[in-house]
């Protein structure tokens, strides 16, 4: 989702105009000096942080008990309502920033649908989610395995089939009552004659009948002229075909459009159904779908108007640049609606806005869109969030006081996130103060969160600022403006080692773009350009197409002038640029690296590998299968790309097909990735304890394939845990002394592992304190330390990890148990709620749930086991401790 920058509110913190050219000049020796004490003012331009912005999202206060209404409505509200409670569910996982569980619950709705038209929403929001992975369901075709659409097969199956009078039985009704009844009618269509079985032709519809049978003129006619209903020759023998079989036939679309109108204005349901049938099955593209929607809803063919509307939402979002079908769905009035999408119109108005604020959030589209899902809204909770949504896109659009009535609107509805936009706008009026005295009420009456703090922020000065952004990042860690104005300001004051120091205590734990663009105006104010190209280098790894300043620049461009400024490294600089920080757990500064080795001739696949392993290892899980499928595209072997094709399927969760893509590459050759990826795969699908034998010697013979030391110094990690597993911990002390000798850090874990197995939990201790020592990124090892440690040892340990990376939950619920075990209730359901209020995890909330059940809190437990398990359905002991706790409720 593009952020939002609302560029009339707090105008002091607006970034001025940037031309990098000031800064930096192509030729050498013109480069513009930037000296802290005499170009302050420049240096002010440059680092002025922009406002945080207004989220378009479902943001309650209190998400745990809105997950647990939802989930407590799910377990007994009628079937047609599941689908709406999972999109809400969506909305909030949405609002925490959850992709993961946003997907599941998208996943839900589809499942749950109960109507045609939910299913086909919801089963194109998927799709629209899951753009640039096509390519897992090519791979998966290869392993003869189909993937899952997200669409009925076949629309017209959902519909019901109409049922009509029998066609014989109007004739019986006529003939038991003494009429007499001749056999054959003649319809005379121009100069044509079409004779036709007259009690079949009756039993189409009651109009028919009643002028075939009853006392119309025409009852009496053996010949009857239809030459002024728009009906061709063709279409009345393809309706007397119909009338004998039941079925049309090979009929033209043209011709099958003239029987829907005639059958249409005869009442012939039966025929009507099935031309309705027939145009839906041939809808195959965006104009078949514009042309046929148009009869659908003139004609009030429901199976036709889902099928085009399927075929316009599977080809999102390119279709909403076509102003055709934008009018369709801004146009229709409430009965062309009611055919078009059923009950289901804030679904569809749901995904329509969605789509179109990623792509243009000022659009009149999106304004549009947005109005609509207001106005479809059916319950509280959908109002105002649409209120909410279409608030932000009115301030952004600068509709003042429209924004402030939707924003008042949500705000008194009960979604208290929307004082933001109130207090904004408030800004932009003058009335600094109101802001601030509405940020002070919405903290005094409430649960006091993050947010409400970071916005206050920005109404005052000096030290109450500060105190405020202090306060916003301990209560929410996640948010990037605190330091990033803390950084900013310690830099205008030339604070440089305190500046750099607190914009990376984020960096530490969060990838955030915006922060590593700050850190890269740092260096370019301190003219260090190495440090500079290397964050630019990991912005574009990360984005390829960033604008930085505000969309000012583009980092491509950046990164161009400021190269300039660096030596050039060789292939074997780079080689030895890249073990450097490879082995001191430098993730950011391996990405640069091998960003700028992807410029060079070297081969290209092996480096893509490189850069999606390390973007899992940040926590990127999108760029790291770009990359993936990069290396695949650039595997310069037909083994090679096997091999990658397996980690993509390993990595979307078809871990046997991985093992399989790992299998046809061996066949070809043996390579130690083939090798090492038939091992990952078989150790994480395989139950049986004895699949480590073969586990191991896979491993065996991946190392002793060629390789690099990177890439063995993880294999031999891994032999290592695995024999650690099978208690053969002499072999794994060797593997892991033999990796560190390659200098793969990270096994000082695996040994310290072996030391505390050998009962030496002080030697154990001191290896991980190697590891800390060495790794720039040590979070982990600080909270693997902590097993090693006594109590005090431990304590300080766990709160340091907190301290490097407070999304790490272990450490939270450790001092929550230890406080429990000192009959500390409060104080230990506290330290789990204060990682809750930002982080949704299932751990935490299972344990606060215990401790609720504990002190016989039912309702506390209660809505604690429904939020935990809105975050995972299946987890067993969650099941059982909801169960347990339900029996008790009152």
């Amino acid at each position: 989702m593009k952020t939002f920058f609302p560029s009339d509110s707090c105008k002091e913190t607006q970034l001025n105009a940037f031309y990098p050219q000031a800064w930096l000049q192509v030729e050498r020796g013109k480069l513009s000096k930037l000296s802290l004490q005499s170009s302050s003012s420049s240096i002010e331009s440059l680092i002025k942080v922009p406002e945080p912005s207004i989220l378009p999202y479902f943001k309650p206060v209190d998400y745990v008990e809105v997950l647990a209404q939802i989930h407590e409505e799910l377990e007994s509200c009628p079937a047609h309502e599941r689908s709406n409670l999972y999109l809400l569910q969506f909305q909030v996982f949405r609002g925490l920033g959850e992709v993961k569980l946003m997907r599941r619950s998208l996943r839900s709705a589809w499942q749950k649908a109960s109507i045609v038209h939910e299913k086909l929403i919801f089963g194109a929001w998927l799709k629209y989610e899951k753009q640039g992975e096509e390519i897992i369901a090519d791979l998966l075709s290869t392993c003869e395995k189909c993937a899952q659409e997200f669409g009925p097969e076949d629309i017209a199956t959902h519909f019901p089939v109409d049922t009509v009078l029998d066609a014989g039985s109007f004739y019986d009704t006529c003939a038991a009552n003494g009429n007499p009844v001749s056999k054959h009618v003649t319809f005379k269509i121009n100069d044509e004659d079409i004779v036709c079985d007259k009690q079949k032709i009756s039993g189409l519809s009651a109009p028919f009948h009643a002028m075939l049978n009853g006392c119309f003129t025409e009852s009496n006619r053996e010949v009857i002229d239809l030459s002024e209903n728009n009906l061709s020759p063709s279409g009345m023998r393809a309706i007397r075909e119909f009338s004998n079989t039941g079925n049309l036939g090979e009929v033209s679309p043209d011709l099958l459009l003239e029987i829907l109108i005639f059958a249409n204005k005869f009442c012939c349901e039966k025929l009507k159904d099935a031309c309705d049938r027939k145009l839906a099955s041939l809808v195959s593209s965006r104009e078949d779908a514009l042309e046929l929607m148009d009869y659908a809803l003139e004609e009030d063919c429901h199976i036709l108007a889902a099928s085009c509307l399927q075929t316009f939402l599977n080809d999102l979002p390119d279709c909403l640049s076509d102003h055709r079908v934008v009018g369709i769905f801004m146009l229709a009035n409430k009965k062309q609606r009611s055919i078009m999408v059923g009950h289901a119109s804030f679904a569809l108005y749901c995904l329509l806005s969605e789509v179109s604020l990623y792509l243009d959030p000022q659009s009149e589209n999106t304004a549009c869109f947005l109005e609509r899902l207001v106005e479809f809204a059916e319950t509280d909770r959908q109002r105002l969030f649409a209120s909410h949504q279409l608030g932000c896109v009115r301030l952004l659009r600068k509709e003042y006081d429209e924004a402030n009535r939707l924003f008042e609107a949500a705000f008194n509805a009960g979604h208290i996130y929307s004082a933001v936009g109130l207090a904004r706008l408030s800004h932009i009026n003058g009335n600094k103060q109101w802001s601030y005295d509405k940020l002070t009420s919405v903290i005094s009456t409430g649960v006091p969160l993050g947010w409400m703090y970071q916005e206050r922020s920005l109404y005052c000065d000096g030290n109450k600022r500060l105190a405020d952004l202090e306060k916003a990042t301990g209560l929410d860690p996640t948010l990037t403006y605190p330091y990033m104005f803390r950084a900013a300001s310690l830099m205008r004051k030339q604070d440089v080692h305190a500046a750099l120091a607190e914009i990376n205590r984020i960096l530490g734990f969060k990838l955030a773009l915006e922060c590593l663009e700050l850190r890269f105006c740092f260096y370019l104010a301190l003219e260090d350009y190495q440090a500079a190209i290397c964050d630019i280098q990991a912005i574009l790894t990360l984005s390829p197409d960033y604008r930085m300043f505000e969309g000012k620049a583009a980092a491509s461009q950046l990164r161009t002038l400021v190269r300039e400024h660096v030596n050039n490294w060789t292939t074997a600089d780079c080689w030895i640029q890249l073990y450097d920080r490879w082995s001191s757990v430098d993730d950011i500064g391996s990405l640069s690296v091998i960003y700028q080795m992807l410029e060079s001739d070297a081969a290209k696949g092996v480096l893509y590998f490189r850069q999606s392993l390390l973007l899992l290892r940040l926590n990127c899980p999108e760029a790291a299968m770009r990359s993936l499928q990069l290396a695949r595209q650039h595997a310069s072997s037909e083994h090679e790309r096997l091999v990658y094709e397996g980690w993509i399927l390993y990595d979307t969760g078809h871990c046997e097909e991985g093992l399989q893509k790992a299998e046809e590459s061996i066949k070809i050759r043996r390579s130690f990735e083939a090798f090492f990826l038939k091992a990952y795969a078989l150790a994480d699908s395989s139950q049986d304890p004895s699949c480590s034998s073969t586990v191991i010697s896979l491993l065996e013979d991946a190392l002793k394939c060629p390789s690099d030391r990177l890439r063995k110094g993880q294999a031999l990690n891994n032999l290592g845990s695995v024999y650690v597993d099978c208690e053969k911990l002499d072999l794994a002390a060797d593997c892991y002394i033999n990796a560190l000798k390659i200098r793969h850090t990270r096994a000082h874990q695996g040994l310290a592992r072996v030391h505390y197995l050998r009962n030496d939990k002080a030697a154990a201790y001191e290896e991980m304190t190697k590891l800390i020592e060495k790794a720039r990124n040590n979070a982990s090892a600080y909270e693997k330390r902590s097993e090693y440690g006594d109590r005090d040892l431990t304590k300080a340990d766990l709160d340091m990890v907190t301290q490097l990376d407070p999304l790490r939950v272990y450490p939270y619920r450790y001092r929550a148990a230890v406080l429990m075990d000192s009959h500390k209730v409060n104080e230990a359901i506290a330290e789990l709620s204060r990682a809750i209020a930002f982080k949704a995890d299932l751990h935490l909330l299972h344990l606060r749930a215990a401790f609720h059940e504990h002190t016989n809190n039912v309702l506390g437990a209660l809505r604690d086991c429904r939020a935990a398990l809105s975050v995972d359905p299946n987890h067993q002991e969650m099941l059982e401790l909801h169960s347990r706790v339900n029996s008790h409720e009152p």
